[in-house]
């Protein structure tokens, strides 16, 4: 069945993704900026956020905000902004409209994930999370990618399939949207705090560590809100942990090494010229954590180096006296 998609951000995700979809259904992809919205409609190639990737000659581009949102909402809506915007862009989505997120994080106001966001703003309507490990370079050149769709309602999982499941981007469905979102946006943090370790030369036994108490962390908070164990295990877990804290196209693990060779916060992200959500995320997920009384130490040394408290060196220092207990 084809649908009609509207995805809203032309970032390299968004982009990513509407691309995939392009060749199956009708996708029409919106982005702020009417500049960049002409260029990528003009050279079928999103030059500031994935350049030498070519997008299928149906993908429709536009700066018409309320053409893309009547575009998609008999079909699927989707909003690839960043976190901070996602408030915005659902109280633009009509009511009755299917609707998909992919950013991962906490709102820095609220502390809320998205699912919370949405319960706020549309109580029991059509709303769901797209998540999973993922670098959208690898999803628009095609390479074989696993993703995970979360959601309360069925419909939205059903379209989530329909829309992006095809012969290299395979979708699976959870009725976990808690657990999704909370390892999608600690997984951030986890990466900068690898991205350290590695910039500072501390081995892979070091990394190997970070990454499986990282894990622990994110299982705490994410049990503590509500989320089943067993996603944790999953894609939206230790599936994009691994990938988000490892791979060289992640923009947290580069905030991390970044941090290690002593270069300022403010610095390195205006450098990066993309969106790290770990780097904003990190402060409200601390803030969380305490309030729901659950113990993050990394994250909690990953904030106190974001705001220029702790060398990264002295960041690694408090982690390796924390006195021993039980792993479990």
């Amino acid at each position: 069945m084809a649908l009609k998609i509207a995805v809203l951000g032309a970032g390299a995700w968004g982009t990513a993704l509407a691309q995939q979809a392009a060749a199956r259904h009708e996708v029409c992809l919106w982005a702020r900026d009417a500049s960049q919205a002409q260029d990528i409609q003009a050279r079928r190639e999103n030059t500031r956020y994935l350049p030498g990737c070519p997008l299928h000659p149906a993908l429709r581009v536009t700066a018409d905000g309320s053409l893309a949102l009547a575009h998609g909402q008999q079909g699927l809506v989707v909003v690839a902004t960043p976190m901070s915007g996602l408030r915005a862009m659902l109280q633009a989505v009509a009511p009755g409209a299917p609707v998909i997120w992919l950013c991962k994080g906490l709102e820095a106001q609220t502390g809320l994930i998205g699912h919370e966001i949405a319960e706020q703003l549309r109580p029991g309507r059509q709303h769901g999370v797209l998540s999973g490990p993922s670098f959208a370079l690898e999803v628009a050149r095609s390479q074989p990618t696993a993703l995970v769709a979360a959601s309360l309602h069925p419909l939205v999982l059903e379209r989530s399939v329909t829309a992006f499941h095809a012969d290299t981007l395979r979708v699976y469905t959870s009725s976990d949207p808690i657990g999704v979102e909370v390892g999608g946006a600690v997984k951030n943090v986890m990466a900068i705090a690898t991205g350290v370790s590695d910039g500072l030369g501390l081995g892979l036994n070091a990394r190997a560590a970070l990454i499986t108490r990282g894990l622990a962390e994110i299982t705490r908070l994410g049990l503590a809100m509500g989320a089943r164990a067993d996603t944790f295990m999953g894609l939206s877990g230790l599936g994009d942990l691994v990938l988000t804290a490892t791979g060289d196209l992640s923009r947290n693990r580069r905030v991390g090494l970044a941090l290690a060779q002593g270069h300022r916060c403010e610095d390195i992200l205006r450098e990066l010229g993309h969106v790290a959500e770990g780097a904003y995320s990190a402060r409200t997920i601390a803030q969380r954590a305490q309030a729901l009384k659950v113990d993050m130490p990394i994250t909690e040394a990953v904030v106190a180096l974001l705001d220029g408290r702790l060398s990264a060196a002295q960041a690694v220092h408090h982690l390796l006296q924390r006195e021993a207990r039980a792993e479990g």
